[in-house]
């Protein structure tokens, strides 16, 4: 029988919140018996190359938004951008973020390569030069139509679903493929000291972010706000480690945002995470069934990979088979990040006929996740409706205070596909859709 890996049973039922054993603490951060919660005013540091570990000054002062302790000033308030409160110090500063968002910009309108429309748009791969030349295949989807959400008389239907909508979405391309780890990797472990929020780090004090401003022998792309180093090794043991065509997991909602414009910087093509109807619709193939196949849950082998079959683990992409757009593990093997804030009552707030509609998010909880996953739940998960909220359990064991914005080691079945839309955004709205919900919430 098929070891389960190391902690798949810790994903549910409360045991998130037990320890790595032994063989798992790969760095001296990690307690060695438990992982208790520190004081608000001790700070631990994401694991980071040497000489990067320097804590802040004890005077450094709180942030507007958090409450100070009595002895430390508060900061004056910083002013609000895209709707974004103003956070703690390791937490993203929203606004430094634009100039990048600028260049970028500029650089996808510069190659201006995009089809002036939907009937030129073709199946393609995106070399990404920053991961060895490894590539991503795009499936167009050609937009228009549908209903949102899920019929009252969908078996396994849930309240958040409805009530059901017209809406319409936009062209767009959607990743063939969950993003898989030979391309994430080169993002996750870009090689640069980095601060919390990823900024480079230039003074070795990595609760204080630094502008993003190219130095000597530094590129666009190294600007990027990127992860500090995992904690710990963030396959967990499954399939081949960090092997090629397994699907990149435990990202947060955060590090799969900044992981398309990291992808945008050097391809010079707009990507971004799909909203929540462009989930749905590039899911449902022109579908209205619960399935993008029909109905019968009986067919869910052939497509899926979930608790039935997957022997608790994740599996390569592309194995099953792609629903009528071709289009792979929509339902099941890990959930997918969409770019909305999760509301169980969204649909309600768009009228019929909203277009490329989506609910920006202020806090990094709760976003949407779509699709089910291979760990648990039976096939009223995997429907193309279902809908679940992120949480903050979700990184439980995450061993560090402030906990790290990049990883979500207490949720191995959550990874992510790229989309490109056809029409290219103006630079406030590509930079919204880069940074939603970098906010303080834990």
């Amino acid at each position: 029988m098929k070891r389960i890996p190391l902690l798949a049973l810790a994903l549910l039922a409360g045991c998130d919140k037990q320890p790595y054993p032994p063989s798992q603490r790969g760095l001296e951060i990690l307690a060695p018996t438990a992982f208790p919660t520190a004081p608000a005013d001790a700070p631990a540091a994401d694991a980071a190359p040497a000489g990067n570990s320097t804590p802040a000054p004890a005077s450094t002062p709180a942030p507007a938004s958090t409450p100070a302790p009595a002895s430390t000033p508060a900061a004056p308030p910083a002013p609000a951008t895209s709707g974004q409160p103003s956070s703690p110090a390791h937490l993203p500063d929203v606004a430094q973020y634009l100039p990048v968002t600028e260049k970028i910009h500029a650089l996808v309108l510069e190659k201006g390569d995009t089809p002036p429309d939907s009937v030129a748009m073709k199946v393609y791969s995106e070399t990404v030069p920053a991961a060895k030349g490894a590539t991503i295949d795009l499936v167009p989807v050609p937009g228009g139509e549908f209903t949102l959400g899920s019929p009252a008389t969908e078996a396994g239907r849930q309240e958040n679903e409805s009530p059901q909508v017209k809406v319409t979405v936009d062209p767009f391309w959607i990743g063939r493929y969950e993003i898989t780890w030979d391309i994430y990797r080169a993002f996750m472990e870009n090689g640069k000291a980095r601060n919390k929020d990823g900024t480079l780090n230039r003074d070795s004090i990595i609760l204080t972010p630094e502008p993003p401003e190219a130095k000597a022998g530094e590129t666009l792309v190294d600007i990027v706000s990127q992860p500090t180093p995992p904690y710990t090794p963030m396959h967990f043991e499954m399939g081949e480690g960090y092997g090629a065509g397994w699907p990149a997991i435990a990202m947060t909602h955060h590090a799969a945002s900044k992981f398309c414009e990291w992808l945008s910087a050097q391809t010079g093509h707009y990507y971004r995470l799909p909203t929540e109807a462009e989930w749905e619709f590039a899911c449902r193939a022109g579908s209205t069934t619960a399935f993008s196949f029909g109905d019968d849950p009986a067919q869910l082998g052939d497509y899926a990979w979930f608790q039935d079959n997957a022997d608790y683990t994740y599996q390569k992409v592309g194995k099953k088979k792609p629903n009528a757009w071709g289009i792979h593990d929509m339902h099941g093997n890990v959930s997918e990040w969409c770019l909305d804030a999760y509301l169980p009552d969204s649909y309600a707030k768009w009228e019929n006929g909203a277009k490329n509609p989506w609910h920006p998010a202020v806090d990094r909880y709760p976003h949407v996740t779509r699709g089910g996953h291979y760990f648990q739940g039976g096939p009223e998960t995997l429907r193309s409706a279902a809908r679940v909220p992120s949480e903050p359990a979700w990184k439980a064991i995450d061993p560090q205070n402030p906990r790290s914005i990049w990883y979500l080691t207490s949720c191995q079945f959550i990874g992510f596909r790229v989309v490109r839309p056809l029409a290219v955004p103006d630079v406030k709205e590509m930079h919204r859709m880069w940074n939603t919900g970098p906010g303080p919430s834990e």
